[in-house]
C-alpha cells in the first residue's frame, strides 16, 4: 500500500455518503436498496482499506465498490419500474387496485439523502433532472454496466479513462456502451422537466392552489390545474389513469376517502412533493397515506405519482410526522 494512503476517518466516509446513495439510487430505482448499498460499500470500504493502493483518490475507489454492490443487486434481475412501464392506462370504468410486491417498483427519494450541496446553479440542475423519476425509470431499461457508464460519463462527468480505470475495461469499450446507452434512451426520452429551481412565483402558486384544491376536495379547481392529459400512478397497485375526467372521477369514487386529507411540503427527486395525510376516524386526527411527487409542465401538473405508505416506510425515510394532530 502506498505510503499516503493512510487509514481514513469515519468522517471521511461519510462525507462521500449522500452522492453515493445519489448514485446507488440511480442504479437501483429504490430509496431503500439504494441506503443498504452505501451502507454495504461503507462497510467494505472501512474493513478492506489495507487493500486500497491510493494510486486514485478516495472517492473513485468508493465509487468501484458502490459499483460493485450494485451490480452484484442487479445481477438479480429485479428491474423497478412505474405502472406505465407494465400497463396501458386504464379507464375509470375498469379501474381496478391490482397490488403488485413492493419490489417491482420504482421508488421516490427525499432530495436531501441524494443532493450533495452544490454551488453551482448549473450543477444542481444536472443533478435534480437526473434524480427525476422519469429519467430514473428509463435508467432502469438499460443492462446494469451501460447505467454505470451512463451515469459517470454524463450524470457525474467522469472522463472516459477514469470509467475504464474503474470498471477494469477499455476506452473502446466505454465509448461503444455510452452510444448503445444513449441509443436506448433516445427511443423513448424522459419529458422534459419545466420545473424551475427554485420554483419561480408562477409554480409557487399553482402549488399553492393544488394544496387547496386537494385539501378541499375541489374537482373544479384541481381540472383547472391538471394538464389535459395528465397522469396519475398508486404504486403498489398497478393502475394508473390518464386525463382530468377519469383522474377526478376516480378520486370522487375508489379514492373518496382521501376527502379531507391533509399536506404537508416535502422534496422528492428534484420536484415538489408532499406527504399526504388522511383522516384517522379512531384520534380524529390524520395519519400517513402516500408520498406525493408532481411533474410540472407549461405552468399545469402533469403527473401526481402517489405512493401508498401502506408498509410504513415512507413517512420516517422523509423525517415528516407520522401523525397529524386535528
Amino acid at each position: 500500500m502506498s505510503d499516503t494512503a493512510t487509514k481514513p476517518e469515519l468522517e471521511d466516509l461519510e462525507k462521500h455518503r449522500v452522492e453515493l446513495t445519489g448514485y446507488c439510487y440511480r442504479m437501483l430505482g429504490s430509496a431503500f436498496e439504494a441506503e443498504d448499498a452505501v451502507q454495504d460499500t461503507m462497510v467494505r470500504a472501512w474493513r478492506s482499506f489495507d487493500k486500497f493502493e491510493g494510486r486514485s483518490s478516495l472517492r473513485s475507489w468508493l465509487y468501484r465498490i458502490a459499483t460493485n454492490v450494485c451490480l452484484d443487486l442487479l445481477n438479480a434481475g429485479n428491474k423497478r419500474a412505474r405502472p406505465m412501464d407494465l400497463t396501458a392506462a386504464a379507464p375509470l370504468a375498469q379501474a381496478a387496485l391490482t397490488p403488485r410486491p413492493d419490489n417491482v417498483w420504482l421508488e421516490p427519494m427525499p432530495d436531501a439523502r441524494v443532493l450533495p450541496t452544490v454551488h453551482d446553479p448549473a450543477e444542481a440542475a444536472v443533478a435534480k433532472e437526473s434524480v427525476r423519476l422519469a429519467f430514473v425509470a428509463a435508467l432502469q431499461q438499460l443492462p446494469p454496466k451501460q447505467r454505470v457508464v451512463l451515469l459517470l460519463r454524463e450524470v457525474l462527468a467522469w472522463k472516459a479513462t477514469e470509467v475504464a480505470e474503474l470498471l477494469d475495461t477499455t476506452v473502446a469499450s466505454v465509448n461503444s456502451a455510452l452510444q448503445r446507452a444513449r441509443a436506448t434512451l433516445a427511443e423513448a426520452p424522459p419529458a422534459d422537466s419545466a420545473t424551475a429551481d427554485p420554483l419561480d412565483e408562477e409554480q409557487q402558486k399553482l402549488l399553492e392552489r393544488y394544496v387547496a384544491a386537494f385539501e378541499g376536495y375541489d374537482m373544479k379547481a384541481l381540472t383547472e390545474l391538471l394538464a389535459e392529459d395528465a397522469v396519475m400512478t398508486m404504486p403498489p397497485f398497478d393502475l394508473w389513469l390518464r386525463g382530468t375526467d377519469d383522474i377526478t372521477g376516480f378520486m370522487l369514487t375508489i379514492g373518496h376517502e382521501c376527502e379531507n386529507s391533509r399536506l404537508l411540503p416535502v422534496s422528492a427527486n428534484g420536484t415538489p412533493a408532499f406527504a399526504h395525510y388522511k383522516p384517522d376516524p379512531e384520534t380524529g386526527g390524520y395519519t400517513p397515506w402516500a408520498i406525493q411527487v408532481l411533474e410540472i409542465s407549461d405552468g399545469r401538473i402533469a403527473g401526481f405519482h402517489c405512493f401508498l405508505d401502506l408498509s410504513k416506510r415512507w413517512f420516517p425515510l422523509f423525517g415528516v410526522p407520522e401523525h397529524l394532530d386535528a
